[in-house]
């Protein structure tokens, strides 16, 4: 008698985590939504559809979430004239290596481990086109291969144009909340494909659903999707992405083509191109100059009043970082007296800040002479001579040591793109309310680097000299 052994089951796959959305948009729906703001439509083999009335075509296979930046491209484009671009995307890391905090059970610190990785994190390839035509044979293809096998055997050499490009790949059943969290970063203005959403104030975006108490405080970067509900007080802290409530559901509308193509499509919102950057670095330098000039009368003074009451030295240069995190000497006349980091030590449970900063009212480290310079800003002048040296502009983030700019990731890479101000917004708006200032900090901070502008750093010089006046 013979057994006949039964077939061996089938392994099953694992579950796929439960779809989310946010503002009624998957990821595949998201990423069409960031191309699309750029006048770009994603079109996949297998099925995909073609519009008419995007500028260009980006296309990829349904697993593949590609983002980069294009402008280098588009130069290419307009003198080369192919029928199609062969893109090369390398993901990088964003550092050779990452650290991770060792801490007993009971929560105390052990170490710092840095784990070092490979370069280049992933490398896929997309292809850019302006040929409808084109696009749809892609779309009408049964796989990535075979579309990228037609492309090649439809077009001849020099139709056909290789770049290579850094960006990021992610794939889009695993990696969903790296390719949210890089789409957070990198799209400015969600407002021209997504007529539902509303900016709460700079870096935060809201579905029209969503309305939180005026008590929530943000930290920029943060989007709320449908339904989400906020607790008074509560504290948001970004890069965040609050999905769709489930009680919610949100249908969006379909992409206007001609509503897109109205707005200055290929460009991210708040870029500062080199020309400005130049007429900046101008300004700061004629502008500093002139103060320096205007000022120097006062030094003596000032010099002989810090001399008479405590000494030596006049002063005090603190290091702090600039663009990419390179430290230098932030010169001010002292207003403290000579052990003032040892006194610090004895007056932290006063701090008053609600973040990385030491503040408290009425510092007794402060000398009669500098109560006198803080309150009409004239300990600041000496960071005229940081400007000049191209540490410092007149405008910007305010200037921060290493162990402060550690304290948020994401406020600390927007920050330290630019160059710290003697004055900014932080100085000119910030409230000292009990429990916010290191909030207003980040908040302002962001929205600087975001709107940065000459005529924005008008307005700040007009502000703080108005301050100093107390017109």
């Amino acid at each position: 008698m013979t057994q006949s052994l039964a077939p061996a089951p089938t392994p099953l796959a694992p579950p796929r985590p439960p779809a989310t959305t946010v503002w009624g948009l998957d990821v595949h729906a998201l990423h069409e939504r960031f191309w699309a703001s750029r006048c770009v439509q994603v079109v996949r083999c297998a099925g995909g559809h073609v519009d008419r009335g995007p500028q260009l075509y980006l296309l990829t296979d349904p697993h593949t979430l590609a983002i980069f930046d294009p402008a280098g491209l588009l130069d290419q484009l307009r003198w080369l004239k192919p029928r199609c671009v062969r893109v090369r995307l390398v993901d990088h890391h964003e550092q050779d290596y990452e650290e991770r905090v060792l801490a007993e059970p009971n929560g105390d610190f052990l170490a710092i481990q840095r784990i070092y990785r490979a370069r280049t994190r992933a490398t896929r390839g997309v292809w850019l086109t302006e040929d409808r035509r084109v696009a749809e044979r892609w779309a009408a293809a049964p796989s990535r291969d075979a579309a990228t096998r037609e492309l090649k055997a439809t077009h001849p050499r020099g139709t056909v144009f290789p770049w290579r490009q850094p960006g990021i790949v992610c794939d889009a059943d695993t990696e969903q909340d790296r390719f949210r969290t890089a789409v957070l970063g990198r799209w400015k203005d969600p407002r021209s494909v997504v007529d539902t959403v509303y900016c709460y104030e700079p870096g935060v975006w809201l579905h029209e659903t969503v309305r939180p108490p005026p008590s929530v405080r943000f930290i920029p970067p943060v989007w709320a999707g449908a339904g989400v509900r906020f607790s008074p007080g509560q504290l948001v802290v970004g890069p965040a992405v609050l999905a769709d409530a489930a009680s919610a559901p949100v249908t969006p509308s379909d992409v206007d083509w001609h509503d897109v193509q109205a707005r200055p499509s290929l460009v991210n919102p708040g870029a500062v191109t080199r020309l400005a950057q130049q007429r900046k670095r101008i300004f700061d330098v004629a502008f500093s100059a002139t103060a320096l000039a205007l000022t120097l009368p006062l030094y003596p003074p000032i010099l002989l009043a810090i001399l008479l009451e405590d000494g030596r030295p006049f002063f005090f240069a603190h290091r702090r970082q600039t663009i990419g995190g390179r430290e230098f000497p932030c010169l001010k006349f002292r207003t403290m007296v000579r052990n003032a980091e040892r006194i610090k030590a004895d007056l932290v449970a006063a701090n008053l800040s609600d973040g990385a900063h030491f503040y408290i009212k009425n510092d007794p480290r402060v000398t009669r002479v500098g109560r006198i310079l803080r309150k009409f800003h004239l300990d600041e002048l000496p960071q005229f001579w940081n400007v000049l040296a191209g540490h410092m502009s007149v405008v910007g983030p305010r200037p921060s040591p290493d162990k402060e700019n550690q304290f948020c990731p994401a406020w600390r890479e927007a920050r330290l793109s630019v160059r710290p101000g003697v004055t900014g917004l932080w100085q000119v708006r910030r409230t000292r309310a009990p429990a916010t200032d290191f909030q207003e900090w980040v908040r302002y901070d962001l929205e600087y680097v975001q709107r940065q502008s000459f005529m924005l750093d008008l307005r700040i010089i007009a502000d703080t000299v108005r301050q100093i006046l107390h017109l």
